[in-house]
């Protein structure tokens, strides 16, 4: 390891002079790294007891009723950060009767006699665990979390730890490894991920079932050759768990060589380094020896097969607001409805489309020439650009996410233009390490070359704003503190089928804006309030200056994730999103007025969707547009064809 940098103390120097960690440097306290870094700490306590202490301490400030861990200034239903709460003081044997008994009456939202929903997926949606956020549905990683945390603390006999490794094993894959909690979905083959399997691998320690072996067998395979840090880390620490397997035991020394390696690689050459890669890498590199979320003794006793059925906790009331903040709700309320009476489109309703034959093609002069009409209406010079592009997963061969050669482009016209900085942010659904898709999708040296900025909005600061579409019913929602400030905020999304959504665009693109912090992975409250309800919402809290997407090559078919790829060769631009998005239906031969995103999206005065009311300043597009393959089992989806009366 480079021997002017080591991960303790770069921990050390990163700690707020208050106590505990934020993910980044300069960031707010968080639960999340502050756990990991102090058990990191932990190694050698004794030196480092005053950062330990006064981290535990600054943690009990954020202890919320009887037990339960909320950021104070983080979204109050997502509780699920109580779980490493609880792991890391009990790790640290410190007293958690009181935060274990209030996990232990958590529970995730199940899906009973829903055969639609049965349909879609192949898990047994009735299996109880727990969520990310209050409410909602039971997800593999809090899951995990809460079983690990439980049987650290001495409950792993406790029926509700009975029934969340029933969930666990329910959401793992026959072949290896687990993810957030689909295998499939509408009968397409998700994929494993190496980050919640090995929280999986430390949930089940004690247990010898074939898909515990195989997961072990699937985080080999994944970081053979990883230089990820993330990976390497959580896969050093579950694998050290399983060292009595010979196969696993060759396995880890050459973790810890690669976790050496890249820490030294990347700390040399100046990369930021998040505070939970610090604390793995130090957490991984002394796990022989030290290792705290390994169970010992009682705790780590296979957890029972059988146990009785716990009945749903009553739950705990939150506060109501008193008379006065009563009456300022309801007069938010009644402001934002008449805001939204007084609504009106983008008075430049405007699409450009233009040709751009392939990747290599000369798109900064493409898009200059675009841009001549938007200048007027989008001023970059010495502002704060934020750039959104569509950043889901990495599956190689595949289009998901918008091209790194799309970004080069997009980041160079707005460096021409005179930006003053210029940041790419993204917070996909899917995977939480969104530094592992950033490098594996090509996005890493492109943003190197600029000397560009990327933010992970899924663990950003989140900003609490009043909701201005309240279609999803939500009073307020949790942005990020990034997005929020940006002078000019722009979606960059690839032009996708979606098996839901029918199209995902530029307003589908949204969605990576909200932390998963607030609303976890894959921030399936969003999805439970309906996914045009909650895009149009977010639409019009923070809305988008403008629009480019990437058309050069699409994705038919099966999209996001498993569609095919379908040259289209065309980049459109525009500041009404609705128009855009419609516009790209028309290039795509889908019909937007059936897409229930666009069609609220023009009832909400969001933007125009008649294409008589769209102008196109590029190419027409009959010149450009092509059929593409329909999602499988979209039609019930879809807003219903209006039939013509004779």
């Amino acid at each position: 390891m480079n021997d002017r940098v080591h991960p303790t103390e770069a921990l050390l120097s990163l700690a707020l002079p208050t106590g505990g960690w934020g993910y980044s440097a300069g960031q707010p306290l968080h639960f999340e790294p502050t756990c990991l870094a102090t058990l990191a700490l932990a190694a050698e306590r004794e030196q480092h007891r005053e950062p330990i202490d006064c981290a535990i301490a600054v943690l009990e400030t954020q202890k919320y009723g009887r037990g339960l861990y909320r950021l104070d200034r983080g979204r109050p239903e997502a509780v699920w950060p109580t779980a490493l709460v609880v792991a890391c003081r009990a790790a640290l044997a410190l007293d958690v009767r009181d935060s274990s008994m209030r996990l232990l009456e958590v529970r995730g939202r199940t899906i009973i006699g829903d055969p639609e929903v049965q349909h879609m997926v192949d898990i047994d949606s009735q299996k109880v665990g727990w969520p990310w956020a209050e409410g909602t549905f039971a997800w593999v990683e809090p899951t995990a979390w809460s079983v690990l945390a439980l049987r650290l603390s001495g409950h792993g006999n406790h029926p509700r730890v009975i029934e969340g490794v029933k969930l666990i094993l329910n959401r793992a894959f026959e072949s290896g490894g687990i993810n957030y909690g689909n295998r499939q979905v509408l009968g397409a083959l998700s994929e494993p991920i190496p980050g919640p399997t090995a929280i999986m691998l430390l949930a089940l320690q004690g247990h010898d079932d074939e898909q515990v072996r195989s997961a072990c067998r699937y985080l080999i395979s994944a970081v053979a050759q990883s230089t990820d840090l993330e990976h390497l880390g959580w896969a050093k620490l579950a694998l050290a768990c399983y060292a009595n397997d010979p196969e696993v035991a060759e396995v880890l020394p050459k973790i810890d060589r690669r976790i050496r390696d890249s820490y030294a690689v990347q700390t040399a050459e100046g990369r930021p380094v998040s505070v939970p890669r610090h604390a793995l890498a130090a957490l991984a590199l002394t796990s022989d020896v030290f290792h705290p979320l390994r169970l010992k003794g009682a705790n780590a006793q296979r957890v029972p097969a059988t146990g009785e059925a716990v009945p749903p906790a009553k739950t705990e009331a939150r506060p109501k607001p008193g008379f006065i903040e009563g009456i300022k709700i309801r007069f938010r309320n009644v402001m934002v409805r008449g805001l939204g009476a007084l609504r009106q489109p983008p008075d430049f309703g405007s699409v450009h489309i233009a040709r751009a034959e392939s990747y290599d093609s000369d798109l900064v002069a493409v898009l200059k020439q675009q841009f001549e009409h938007y200048r007027p209406h989008v001023t970059v010079a010495g502002k704060r650009v934020v750039l959104k592009p569509n950043l889901v997963e990495f599956r190689k061969n595949q289009v998901i996410n918008t091209d790194p050669r799309f970004v080069d482009a997009v980041i160079q016209l707005f460096k021409d233009e005179g930006a003053a900085e210029i940041i790419v942010a993204e917070g996909p659904g899917h995977w939480r390490n969104v530094e592992f898709l950033v490098e594996e999708s090509g996005l890493g040296p492109v943003l190197r070359k600029h000397g560009v900025k990327f933010v992970d909005l899924n663990h950003d600061e989140p900003v609490k704003v009043p909701n201005l579409g309240r279609t999803t019913g939500l009073d307020y929602l949790y942005l990020t503190r990034t997005v929020a400030s940006a002078d000019v905020f722009v979606s960059l999304p690839k032009m996708k089928t979606h098996h839901w959504a029918g199209a995902t665009l530029s307003l589908k693109n949204l969605f990576g804006t909200l932390p998963g912090i607030c609303y976890g992975w894959p921030k399936n409250e969003l999805h439970w309030r309906g996914i045009p309800n909650s895009i149009i919402d977010i639409a019009l809290t923070q809305s988008p200056h403008l629009a480019i997407v990437d058309g050069i090559i699409g994705m038919e078919g099966d999209g996001p994730l498993a569609g095919k790829a379908r040259h289209s060769g065309v980049i459109v631009m525009g500041i009404d999103l609705v128009a855009v998005d419609a516009t790209c239906c028309r290039l795509m031969k889908l019909p937007p007025e059936r897409i229930p995103t666009l069609l609220l999206g023009e009832q909400m005065k969001l933007g125009r969707l008649r294409e008589a009311e769209i102008p196109q300043i590029g190419d027409p597009i009959e010149q450009w547009a092509q059929a593409y393959e329909w999602p499988p089992k979209i039609e019930s989806q879809l807003v219903p064809e209006k039939k013509a009366v004779a």
